[in-house]
């Protein structure tokens, strides 16, 4: 553990945030069309010492998801505020600091698109994930996994995927995380926060757009009904890659024009950014995981999302985004399509 007087007045960098807003959110699930169940908020001064805590569960005005994650069940959240009514005070913990937290482009998005359902912006303009940092401090951990940065400064995790429990551990894990940054003159991994104004309500009367996320096993009785939503703008089309596929990555071997990656989760590079540098380099973009998919590009290989479990189903070669970059700087050549471009 880092002391006080390893960062001392003379030595913090004066570049540093003034405060941080260290977060968690539980959601109905990973798509973009779904809803914050409960959120926590711990506020750190520059040095990150805690300054207050906050807590609210959210009524989602939908089924609650995976409740055997979250525990949060439809019975519990029927009282709760929807998130227009709890705004206000979310809004104020977040105001002027960085937003904090684990895989925080995940956190950083829910919030924004409910802030942007309620016809507001979130009050945010820079986030910092602790995956990011834990890189950058080239801290020895096993995985990206919450658990494991709080074993490693022995921060003991009470209550998994809850809210509060989670946010606590975190600002715990964060701010020797931090001192050590500063100790060691670190740059902080800071991404701007660009305010989301896409949301449009549902033009099919209330009826649901997207599809619902694999979590693997739903419990009996699992509703498939989620009411009324809103929709995103699709992503915009990239060109068909030029080169045939090569078939599957191989470890310790370059990448090679023409494969095709898949991304699932958060990243330190913005998710955009990160594909445009692929596709530059001559790779395919895939949207989804398939046997043909040559890599999955992900930050937390045991996750649950749909892309993770189906690369562990095929066999698909998994690498985390700071090898993948590092890959990016030498791509084999690849041939061309021949005819018509693939899709």
């Amino acid at each position: 553990m880092l002391d006080d007087s390893a960062a001392t007045a003379e030595t913090w960098p004066t570049a540093y945030p003034e405060g941080y807003a260290v977060v968690d959110v539980e959601t109905t699930g990973l798509a973009r069309d779904d809803r914050i169940v409960s959120a926590a908020v711990y506020r750190l001064d520059a040095r990150g010492e805690v300054e207050d805590q906050w807590y609210t569960l959210v009524n989602p005005e939908r089924d609650p998801g995976p409740v055997w994650i979250h525990g949060l069940t439809r019975e519990v959240l029927a009282g709760a505020p929807l998130f227009a009514e709890i705004a206000d005070a979310f809004a104020e913990r977040l105001a002027d600091r960085v937003l904090v937290a684990h895989n925080a482009l995940f956190d950083w998005s829910m919030i924004a698109r409910e802030y942007a359902r309620a016809g507001r912006t979130a009050p945010v303009s820079r986030r910092l994930c602790t995956i990011a940092l834990a890189k950058e401090l080239s801290l020895p951990l096993p995985n990206h996994k919450l658990e494991s940065l709080a074993a490693h400064f022995g921060v003991v995790q009470q209550r998994a995927h809850h809210a509060l429990d989670d946010a606590r551990v975190l600002a715990e894990a964060f701010r020797p995380s931090l001192r050590a940054a500063a100790r060691d003159g670190v740059r902080l991994p800071l991404l701007e926060c660009r305010p989301l104004t896409e949301w449009s309500d549902s033009p099919a009367g209330g009826a649901r757009i997207g599809h619902q996320p694999s979590y693997g096993h739903r419990p009996p009785g699992g509703s498939a009904s989620y009411g009324s939503y809103g929709t995103w703008r699709p992503s915009r089309r990239r060109p068909a890659c030029p080169h045939p596929n090569p078939g599957r990555y191989v470890p310790g071997q370059p990448l090679k024009q023409g494969m095709r990656v898949a991304f699932s989760g958060d990243t330190s590079v913005d998710r955009e950014l990160l594909e445009d540098r692929a596709f530059d380099a001559g790779l395919h973009i895939a949207s989804s995981v398939s046997r043909l998919t040559s890599l999955l590009v992900t930050n937390d290989p045991d996750s649950v999302t749909s892309k993770a479990a189906k690369a562990r189903a095929f066999g698909t070669p998994v690498l985390d985004e700071a090898a993948f970059t590092q890959l990016l700087r030498d791509v084999a050549p690849g041939g061309a399509v021949p005819g018509p471009l693939a899709s």
